[in-house]
């Protein structure tokens, strides 16, 4: 058998697992890759390469230094502050999660958002007295720093990925805000189904126990909380200060992404923020396997050459007369069918290309069909490894399949409102 049917065996074995849960779902990752590497299709040094990416250093780092803010008190009295002001009704939280959210994950990473974000979001739920659930609040978590993300050019990966491309093509370029027009529909889209649908949805899925939060911290903050020693009181001023320093490190680029976060993270550990013990008992190791593998993954559709093909096949089953339209309709199904099984960073990485080569071959405006599959990227909503926000949020507990359920159908409305905007951001 040639690599390309070896990958797709592998492939499909790994979404039956994912779906089943026979096996847990970083186990499945990590069986994926090594398959991929013990059969050939990869070499062995990138089976599990993905672990040095600065996307694992990234989500390590800011899970220490979320971890820290909680290990400090700093979380405890944030998370009760927000409590005080929007009180413990799940819809208005869930609202001022979008107020606050929104505009961090639009300008910032979406990982990074998601990482500072959890840490608060279990104090406030902690600190509600049992009226907010950590599993009706993560996974929302998770879905709003996405649709963040894909509001402008520097929001998520992909959007770069295919800017690069289109600079070094010599094609135009996608104007820092112009995703807007599709990434403000897909955030009201995303809000009126909380409110709406995925309410009474929610409760439904998510029908298993409420998970202990295994943070530091993690109990609600009281008066006597607050009584803080000298040295405790500078703790709590220094984890501010790390967090302060990741986001403006973020912001004006000082370092990698993961650099910037790991250097927080030291700096949590040096000055007794958080203990070593505790960073690794409470490091989300299943995040970190799952993201760290999604790369070997990606490179086993690559060598393989399985990806391309998908790609292409479908554009040749379309044939040379397919409109501008349908061929960005097909680019982004396919976009969408891929990023909810490896990153949307791989994803892009993939199929920006080829939608780049196949809009030049048919004539095509190359920005407008290249901005499109980089947009589709971004709609990764159905599964927990579509992309490292949603991946982190398995620490709310969820089921595979509880992301098939709460996020298929969102998923596929945002994906058909943004086919219908096609025609309107971009020239085809």
């Amino acid at each position: 058998m040639d690599n390309s049917t070896i990958a797709l065996i592998i492939i499909g074995v790994m979404m039956i697992l994912y779906f089943t849960e026979i096996l847990p779902i970083a186990t499945t990752s990590v069986l994926a890759c090594l398959s991929l590497a013990v059969f050939g299709v990869i070499p062995y040094r990138e089976a599990l390469g993905g672990f040095g990416n600065d996307i694992v250093f990234l989500i390590m780092g800011m899970v220490v230094v979320g971890d820290a803010l909680f290990e400090t008190g700093v979380a405890a009295l944030m998370g009760k502050k927000i409590i005080s002001l929007v009180g413990t009704r799940e819809r208005v939280f869930i609202g001022a999660l979008f107020i606050v959210i929104i505009p961090i994950s639009a300008f910032l990473s979406n990982t990074a958002t998601v990482a500072m974000m959890l840490p608060v979001a279990s104090s406030a739920i902690a600190a509600s007295g049992g009226k907010l659930k950590k599993k009706d609040i993560f996974m929302i978590i998770g879905l709003i720093s996405v649709v963040g993300g894909g509001l402008t050019l520097v929001g998520s990966t992909p959007q770069l990925i295919a800017q690069g491309l289109l600079i070094d093509g010599g094609h135009e370029t996608i104007r820092f805000f112009e995703l807007s027009y599709v990434g403000l529909p897909i955030i009201l889209l995303l809000a009126v189904y909380l409110m709406t649908v995925g309410h009474s949805l929610k409760k439904k899925v998510f029908n298993f126990p409420e998970v202990e939060d295994n943070i530091a911290g993690a109990e609600a903050c009281n008066d006597e909380d607050l009584k803080k020693t000298p040295v405790q009181i500078s703790r709590m001023f220094i984890s501010v200060a790390v967090l302060v320093f990741c986001v403006f490190g973020f912001i004006f680029e000082l370092w990698t992404l993961g650099t910037v976060a790991m250097v927080g993270a030291v700096i949590c550990v040096v000055t007794g923020c958080i203990t070593q013990k505790n960073v690794f008992l409470k490091m989300n190791w299943t995040t970190v396997v799952i993201i760290g593998c999604s790369f070997g993954i990606a490179a086993g559709l690559d060598h393989s050459g399985l990806g391309v093909m998908a790609a292409q096949g479908m554009v040749r089953l379309l044939g040379d007369s397919i409109s501008p339209w349908l061929l960005c309709v097909a680019l982004s199904f396919v976009a969408v069918v891929f990023t909810n099984f490896m990153s949307s960073t791989a994803t892009a990485s993939l199929l920006v290309p080829i939608a780049a080569i196949a809009a030049t071959e048919l004539g095509y405006d190359v920005k407008s069909v290249v901005m499109s599959v980089a947009m589709a990227t971004n709609i990764g909503y159905s599964t927990p490894v579509s992309t490292p926000p949603i991946t982190m949020t398995l620490a709310g507990g969820y089921r595979f399949m509880d992301y098939v359920k709460f996020g298929g159908l969102f998923n596929i409305l945002a994906f058909l409102l943004l086919i219908a905007l096609l025609p309107i951001v971009t020239s085809i």
